[in-house]
């Protein structure tokens, strides 16, 4: 049964791929390369993390159409592991954890943040962007965002059918405009092929998360530092010009943009890198913030300190070095593009909060 839903889920690529043709073509770099082919202690992807003005606002935006599970919420203050952590005297922040059924969502309210304005990334970046809400076609995550007040970027009334097999798209925008995708998969193989789980619909959930995505003006310098730095290759790259459907997607007029993907455990979760020429994303200079507006995502390891050590020596510069800071030990860093990520170790490694377990 596996074989054959690999076997379906890599023709619908190849059908993709021939729909696509005609502006552009996704490349098969090592469709089988994975995070598992990494030698280093590396599991995946943790949780998505999104710094917010008005918690209140978004923490009911999100949970209230995906049914993610609110693990926590407290407030943080006069600790010295965060301090250290986020490089910050005397942090002070409220955190919620939502639990989708197979990573973590942590939304975050910096007190020293309450007087900032907040923005709208556009979709040509440059950052991180947006993550991605993925959902069965008959249960459409997409309309009850756009019920729940999403200011769709996406152009039209309707998710748009990429290249017919099956998965519609959209963009959207949160309350405070921060940009999110939404896919939606028809039943059969598309939804069999993914991460999907009958059993999450039973446990209140109809969606998941899938993706961390990051633009940048040098797609080749940015794949090249990830591919160091996780010691595995991306399984796929990417080159589209004005195709119709990514144009209404992204609602521009015209459109040139290169692309490649880090799978990140077997079926669901990727990195995704975008560079667009037109529009063209322009180069970031300086280092995001760890307490910005916006993006980060952590890297779950299973030995901090050696994963620590041996980004250190590839250049990757920590904001200190790992703090122990409730369930996890964590460091945070930047990319070369200035991008916010983190490492992090369970204390528990038994931990349901831990990738392994979060995946089941």
């Amino acid at each position: 049964m596996l074989k054959q839903l690999s076997q379906y889920r890599n023709s619908l690529i190849a059908s993709a791929a021939m729909l696509l043709s005609a502006h552009g073509m996704a490349i098969e770099i090592d469709p089988d390369s994975t995070i598992y082919d990494s030698p280093t202690t590396l599991l995946g992807i943790n949780h998505i993390g999104l710094s917010v003005k008005d918690l209140d606002t978004v923490l009911p935006f999100y949970q209230g159409v995906s049914g993610f599970k609110l693990v926590s919420r407290e407030t943080i203050r006069n600790n010295p592991a965060a301090d250290k952590l986020f490089g910050h005297a005397g942090i002070e922040y409220e955190v919620a954890i939502l639990e989708a059924p197979n990573m973590l969502f942590e939304l975050t309210e910096f007190s020293h943040n309450a007087m900032k304005e907040t923005s709208k990334m556009p979709a040509y970046g440059p950052g991180m962007t947006h993550t991605c809400f993925q959902s069965p076609s008959d249960d459409s995550a997409y309309y009850k965002f756009r019920d729940a007040g999403a200011d769709i970027l996406s152009a039209g009334s309707e998710p748009i059918d990429l290249g017919g097999y099956g998965v519609t798209y959209a963009y959207a925008y949160d309350p405070e405009g921060n940009m999110f995708e939404l896919e939606q998969l028809d039943r059969g193989g598309p939804l069999e092929g993914s991460a999907y789980d009958s059993a999450w619909k039973e446990e209140g959930y109809n969606t998941w998360m899938t993706q961390v995505a990051l633009v940048t003006h040098d797609i080749e310098r940015l794949t090249g530092f990830y591919e160091k730095i996780m010691a595995f290759a991306p399984y796929r790259k990417g080159d589209y010009v004005d195709h119709p459907r990514m144009m209404e997607i992204a609602d521009e007029p015209a459109m040139s943009l290169m692309a490649s993907w880090f799978r990140m455990n077997k079926r669901s979760k990727t990195i995704e890198l975008w560079e667009y020429r037109v529009p063209l994303t322009e180069e970031y200079i300086g280092k995001r913030g760890l307490t910005d507006f916006g993006y980060s995502f952590s890297i779950e390891v299973g030995d901090i300190q050696a994963e620590y050590s041996r980004m250190q020596e590839l250049g990757v510069e920590f904001v200190s070095e790992p703090a122990k800071l409730g369930e996890f030990w964590q460091a945070y860093a930047h990319d070369i593009d200035g991008n916010v990520f983190s490492v992090r170790q369970a204390v528990d490694p038994d931990s349901r909060f831990s990738v392994p377990n979060l995946e089941l």
